[in-house]
């Protein structure tokens, strides 16, 4: 069986919310470079 103290079960949800949010950083930065992307494309075609 696992430790379940406080400092534990606080251990893993900190473990978990930065996993999360890594993720989510992640997601952000790729949406953003397909935007850029998009919008280069569509800057070239104006021109």
């Amino acid at each position: 069986m696992g430790d379940r103290s406080p400092k534990s079960t606080q251990k893993q949800a900190s473990q978990k919310q930065a996993k999360a949010s890594a993720s989510d950083n992640k997601k952000q930065a790729l949406i953003t470079s397909q935007q850029a992307t998009k919008a280069k494309a569509a800057a070239l075609k104006k021109k």
